[in-house]
């Protein structure tokens, strides 16, 4: 019998052996799912989460180049999952074993794995009583009462409320990197997993080696319980190892990638993917979609920026259509953002408020009118308009910041830029990324919320605003939910929290020819990659060619 044709069948069939090498720019200092640091763990290498994208779907239907709908995800160590009441979705896990090490040495995963990790997590059980600190700045986490085992491969998540979005959120669609569950014996035996040494879990790579600085290296575990979705009857992972080379320099990674020594890269600009083609028409520039909006941040908690006219005259002091067509040369959109991602488009009709959708009065309010600018400044009290500073990261892009600062003087603001240190400021605030985040919904809703950890810079305070997020996760049906998150984008760029620059220009990723089945996708590379194990253990090296190129 013929087999039949499958989308993937580009891509050749898989081969065995090689390695893969990626970069971080960041250090690598956390190897426990308890701490969480940003930005500082490659945990998922070895640990695993109950959901994982779905590797069969076709790109042309979801690319997973942005977070993922829960629509689009599948079982991992879980097959499914089920409501079997509004407030409780229970999971059903697969039967599959611990990588054959020290201390669980290859025994069965079951239930109460799942449970102890959760109670670890949340402080909800197993003698823990409180959550891990990193994640008190996650206000989901605050609804769920309980994880119990019901069997040996069923676990119930009991939450207070009963929005089932809410739910598959934060379980299902979350690719919090906490959510890797480790094994309680090595807790028990260790204290904690801060050592390096320590790392063990169900995933398809073993860490061999780790010199901080330096590298990471994963080698194939041997037993791992994975299969290949697309060929079933192949056994993950494909390479046997994975290497990590921790290079804080971007333009050094990039030099490196380009004499082949990494597999695969992010954040290339336009101009360089532009230049790199003309020398290297082989590798793979795959276009990613825009990321969160550039913004500065205010301190809404103090004057001049807590009041509200002041923050619509320097958004209107700013010409964005012309910031688009002759610095970034077309690049980038020439719209505002307000809070939702364009990305969270993807997710269905509600969670975004797309610009195009925006009312006439709203969009005049981003729309370049100096002299409107300085009639709200006489009005708030600033007829001459005021001095200011602004705490700017050095790394950024400060001629963007010198634009905005010749704008500013327009309309009277003096603002001199400072050097930010350690996070402080007391005015302005750049680069902010603050509006358009690319995130679960969810997640993003809080950040602006009173006393809320991730409301650092902004420092909103606001009655109204702060309804927004227990209203959504009390919603009764999913058209509330959305109705609200609507709201919640139109009031933030109402109010003007932020001032809003562009979304980030359009960004490339790049892939040697030899890596196959790499698309960008979402956390499979760069810094604390959350689906690091699920692309590593399915990518595969086509060494023929890359030996016939010379590597």
């Amino acid at each position: 019998m013929k087999k039949q044709a499958m989308w993937w069948d580009k891509f050749g069939e898989p081969q065995y052996g090689g390695e893969i090498v990626i970069s971080s720019q960041a250090n690598i200092e956390n190897f426990d799912p308890y701490r969480s640091e940003h930005l500082t763990q490659i945990y998922t290498g070895w640990l695993e989460t109950m959901q994982a994208e779905d590797w069969t779907l076709d790109p042309a239907v979801f690319d997973f180049k942005t977070v993922s709908p829960h629509r689009y995800l599948t079982g991992h160590l879980a097959e499914s999952w089920e409501f079997t009441s509004p407030q409780t979705l229970v999971f059903h896990l697969r039967k599959i074993h611990w990588q054959n090490i020290p201390p669980v040495n290859g025994r069965e995963f079951t239930a109460d794995d799942v449970v102890y990790h959760f109670h670890r997590l949340y402080g909800l059980g197993s003698g823990f009583t409180r959550s891990s600190p990193a994640q008190d700045k996650v206000l989901m986490y605050q609804d769920l009462v309980s994880v119990t085992a019901i069997d040996r491969y069923t676990v119930a998540f009991e939450w207070k409320n009963a929005n089932p979005e809410f739910i598959l959120q934060f379980l299902v669609t979350n690719h919090n990197p906490a959510l890797g569950i480790e094994a309680r014996e090595a807790v028990e035996k260790w204290g904690d997993l801060g050592d390096w040494h320590h790392a063990v879990g169900t995933g398809p790579f073993i860490l061999q080696d780790f010199a901080a600085g330096s590298a990471a290296t994963m080698a194939k575990n041997p037993n791992y319980w994975g299969h290949d979705e697309r060929y079933p009857q192949n056994q993950l992972p494909y390479v046997d190892k994975v290497k990590i080379l921790i290079v804080p320099d971007k333009e050094k990674a990039l030099e490196m990638f380009l004499a082949g020594k990494i597999d695969a890269i992010e954040g290339i600009s336009g101009r360089q993917a532009e230049t790199i083609k003309k020398s290297y028409p082989e590798i793979l520039q795959i276009p990613m979609p825009w990321s969160n909006t550039i913004t500065v941040d205010p301190r809404n908690d103090t004057p001049p920026f807590n009041d509200l006219r002041v923050r619509k005259a320097v958004q209107m002091a700013i010409n964005l259509p012309d910031i688009a067509k002759n610095y970034y040369k077309g690049a980038v959109e020439p719209h505002p953002s307000t809070l939702s991602s364009e990305c969270v488009k993807e997710w269905g009709d509600g969670w975004a408020f797309a610009y195009e959708d925006w009312p006439q009065d709203l969009k005049d309010e981003y729309s370049y009118n100096p002299a409107a600018a300085k009639k709200l400044l006489a009005a708030a009290g600033y007829p001459h308009g005021f001095k200011t500073n602004v705490a700017a990261d050095f790394t950024s892009d400060l001629n963007l910041l010198q634009i905005v600062k010749a704008y500013f003087a327009d309309v009277g603001i003096q603002m001199e830029i400072r050097p930010a240190v350690a996070n402080k400021f007391d005015q302005l605030y750049y680069p902010g990324g603050s509006l358009g985040l690319d995130v679960e919904p969810f997640r993003m809703l809080p950040r602006m919320m009173t006393g809320y950890a991730l409301n650092t810079h902004l420092k909103v305070s606001d009655p109204v605003y702060d309804t927004f997020f227990p209203r959504a996760k009390t919603a009764a049906t999913l058209e509330e939910t959305r109705k609200i998150f609507r709201e919640a984008n139109e009031y933030v760029a109402r109010q003007h929290f932020a001032i809003s620059l562009l979304p980030k220009p359009r960004r490339y990723s790049l892939c040697q020819p030899w890596l196959k089945g790499y698309n960008a996708q979402f956390g499979s590379t760069g810094w604390s990659p959350p689906n690091l194990s699920f692309y590593m253990a399915r990518f595969w090296i086509d060494q023929k060619l890359k030996k016939s190129m010379g590597y």
